[in-house]
């Protein structure tokens, strides 16, 4: 390891127990002293041992007036690799992590392993060596490593904090750390560098989070139903339950704000369990009504891979009288495609139970044929960029004609969504496709407004409810799709 002249200096180097043959970071606090706590898993400084030499590493750039970054890096997809994979192997992943770091940045000054998924590391230079560093290290993250006999990569969200230009030494992990959370804001896999006006944005998140955890243990949070139109009658067949947020000073606030706000602090899996309850007691509620809709629900992978999820369900449905096969679950593309072990246990679980199930964001991922043959799936939903372009673009147009010949010759019924246009209907209708979603036909509605809306009385003329959908539930109607 080459050192920094205006840095650290007696770097040590050591062998390690945790991966051997492979340089751990150990630098001591002066040339020839001991050397500092250690991570058992990976062989990387403890939290307490980097905050020591960051604090040595920020005097000597006083004394010579050089420049330090820190980079704050979190594995975006490590707890799918556990859930699929099992915690054996997700630590041997953590374990690597040395040896990938040491391989990317041979300039390290000093790494640490803060929390289970998250890593801190000091380097030498200013913006341009922290950027480059950065694109380095989610670069050799990307790189196939095979683990336990599969073939595994790594994404990360990293961000980037720069001493002296952000301030003082105390701030410094916390400033990087808010920039890798504004890029997990966005998604993640990428690095971004702390500017002050995330600082402002962190703690607006942190009072929203505040608020949330609040709806959420009070069961204050909603649900809106947006009716589905088959294609050809115009007739309404069933409607998918999506979830709203009204703030009480702050107004409608997006599931796109609050949802990935949830993931990111642990909430979904309460959010998700009352949006299975909310949703089976409102197809209840209809039932007893007369309006015997299908009822759809989006359900996350987390929650899918979660132990007792699909037992919830059905038991839910059961408690409110509520057939299986009136109630579809939508997943989206790339849970769908996971095939691990997990992810197919629930699918037979889904298929052992009756329920329907819809395969969500159809076309955004890359799906397998041979599997999408085995899944328990009813329909496939055309993601709504395909149906936006429609009247503009002929590869959205060819694309969505695929998608539409492909799922009926496995018999399976096509859905699409964000129908806005007569034109884009237009184009649909011609492709085939069986069932319609969107702003054409009608906007997420609460369940009285929808009810309403199903007796006639203050629906649009072009469009009805199904005779089965509402009737007396006495004479046992249904349709001929489980409506």
């Amino acid at each position: 390891m080459n050192r920094k002249p205006s840095l650290l200096s007696g770097l040590l180097g050591a062998t390690g127990t945790a991966l051997e043959g492979v340089r751990r970071w150990l630098p001591g606090r002066r040339s020839g002293g001991p050397a500092l706590p250690t991570d058992p898993l990976t062989g990387l400084l403890t939290r307490e041992a980097f905050e020591s030499v960051l604090d040595d590493a920020t005097h000597r750039c006083d004394q010579a007036g050089s420049a330090l970054a820190v980079l704050y890096l979190d594995l975006d997809n490590l707890r799918l690799l556990n859930d699929a994979y099992g915690h054996a192997t997700g630590d041997r992943v953590l374990a690597s992590m040395t040896a990938r770091l040491q391989a990317a940045l041979p300039e390290l000054i000093a790494a640490s392993r803060v929390a289970g998924d998250e890593f801190v590391m000091a380097l030498a230079g200013g913006s341009a060596e922290a950027q480059a560093a950065a694109l380095r290290l989610r670069d050799e993250l990307r790189r196939p490593r095979r683990v336990d006999g599969h073939e595994l990569s790594l994404s990360a969200s990293i961000g980037i904090a720069l001493y002296p230009q952000h301030g003082a030494r105390t701030r410094l992990m916390l400033q990087a750390v808010t920039a890798m959370r504004s890029v997990k804001q966005v998604g993640g896999g990428a690095h971004a560098e702390f500017e002050p006006a995330m600082g402002v944005d962190m703690r607006q998140q942190a009072e929203l989070l505040r608020d949330l955890r609040q709806v959420v243990a009070e069961g204050r949070l909603q649900l809106a139903y947006q009716p589905k139109i088959d294609a050809r009658s115009l007739q309404v067949t069933a409607a998918e339950a999506l979830l709203r947020w009204h703030h009480p000073q702050r107004g409608v606030i997006s599931p796109a704000v609050f949802v990935p706000l949830a993931e990111r602090h642990g909430l979904m899996p309460e959010i998700g369990r009352w949006v299975i309850e909310e949703a089976c007691r409102q197809a209840g509620a209809w039932r007893e009504q007369g309006l015997r809709m299908r009822v759809a629900v989006n359900v996350s992978g987390h929650q899918l891979r979660q132990d007792g999820s699909i037992t919830h369900l059905c038991e839910c449905l059961q408690r409110n009288g509520v057939q299986p096969a009136r109630f579809t679950v939508e997943i989206t593309e790339s849970v769908a495609m996971e095939d691990t072990q997990v992810t197919r246990a629930a699918f037979e679980r889904l298929r052992e139970a009756g329920i329907h199930v819809s395969i969500d964001d159809f076309g955004t991922g890359h799906s397998s044929l041979g599997l999408l043959r085995k899944l328990p799936a009813a329909e496939l939903k055309i993601d709504r960029t395909f149906v936006t372009d429609l009247d503009s673009n002929a590869d959205a147009r060819s694309i969505a004609e695929t998608i539409v010949r492909m799922a009926h010759q496995l018999e399976l019924r096509v859905v699409a969504e964000g129908v806005e246009t007569e034109a884009q209907r237009d184009w649909l209708l011609q492709m085939g496709c069986d069932e319609l979603q969107g702003f054409l036909f009608a906007k997420p509605m609460s369940p009285t407004a929808l009810a309403i809306w199903a007796s006639g009385e203050h629906g649009p003329s072009a469009l009805k409810f199904r005779d089965s959908l509402f009737n007396d539930t006495a004479n046992g109607a249904t349709s001929q799709h489980g409506g």
